[in-house]
């Protein structure tokens, strides 16, 4: 064996990997950098702790026939789909939903725009993710032109008050903005791109996110203005880093509710620094 053989790992190596801690055993002794791999698994158990308590906080609301609506917002490639398959993984399909809506249909655009929504809110006992949810006509739809100054300053009115009527009739919800800086979102554009399993991703409305990036800014600023209320707070999540902000999103909704069995030994408090109300923090 060379000398700097011992740098490296082989295909016996890896088969000999039964878990972390074997992997961190190797790396030792092949005097490797243990940084990522360490991190890695750090990441994986916290996120396993906190996928248990979601499975708790499931079946709190199920016993006791609450609805619950969690809603992922923000610009294109801040993170919410990976961060709602990792709330959704070890979930019981019966008693929960994903809700990830395409554009209205030529009879639905006729209609009241929350109706379409209203169908798909939660029922008693379950727990609704909204991938982009009736907010679309705050931001995106007014930005890329999708509806009119009339549909949109009506929408701006109404939605306060058809969220405050939710909140009187039983319906919890949670508003979370996951927030992106223009570069991250560039540097993940084109990471889209390059992968053959990601570039389905990718779309020319995606593109334009970058170009009508100012104008994004303030659509988004004018939503929190108007529709942040104390019945229903929007919570912002820097998702710069991926792995931060799934934990800190999964804490955040962790920590609204007093679940049966709730763990009195896991962090459940998000961090402050990665979790925030909207009036905290300038926001990209």
């Amino acid at each position: 064996m060379k000398e700097d053989d011992n740098a490296t790992l082989s295909l016996e190596d890896f088969q000999s990997i039964k878990n972390g801690e074997d992997l961190r055993k190797l790396l030792h002794e092949r005097k490797l950098s243990t940084k990522k791999v360490e991190g890695k698994l750090q990441y994986e158990m916290m996120l396993n702790e906190l996928q248990v308590e979601l499975v708790k906080l499931q079946q709190w609301v199920k016993k006791n026939n609450h609805r619950v609506a969690i809603i992922f917002e923000g610009r294109d490639a801040a993170g919410k789909g990976g961060s709602i398959r990792r709330f959704m993984e070890h979930l019981n399909p019966r008693s929960m939903r994903l809700v990830a809506l395409n554009k209205p249909t030529e009879v639905e655009q006729g209609q009241w725009y929350f109706r379409r929504y209203i169908k798909r809110l939660p029922n008693p006992g379950e727990i609704v993710f909204f991938d982009r949810s009736w907010y679309n006509r705050a931001v995106v739809e007014p930005v890329m032109g999708f509806c009119s100054d009339e549909q949109y300053d009506r929408f701006m009115v109404q939605v306060p008050e058809f969220e405050h009527m939710l909140r009187e009739d039983g319906v919890i919800i949670i508003k979370m903005w996951f927030s992106i800086t223009k570069a991250e979102q560039l540097k993940r554009f084109n990471s889209r791109l390059k992968s053959p399993v990601k570039r389905w991703k990718f779309s020319p409305i995606d593109k334009q996110g970058q170009e009508l990036w100012d104008r994004y800014s303030f659509f988004k600023s004018q939503m929190f203005s108007k529709t942040h209320s104390s019945y229903s707070p929007w919570t912002i999540i820097k998702t710069n880093d991926k792995h931060t902000a799934r934990l800190e999103s999964i804490r955040h909704v962790l920590a609204q509710f007093k679940y049966d069995n709730k763990s009195e030994s896991l962090n459940l408090l998000p961090d402050p620094n990665t979790v925030l109300r909207y009036q905290r923090t300038s926001l990209k």
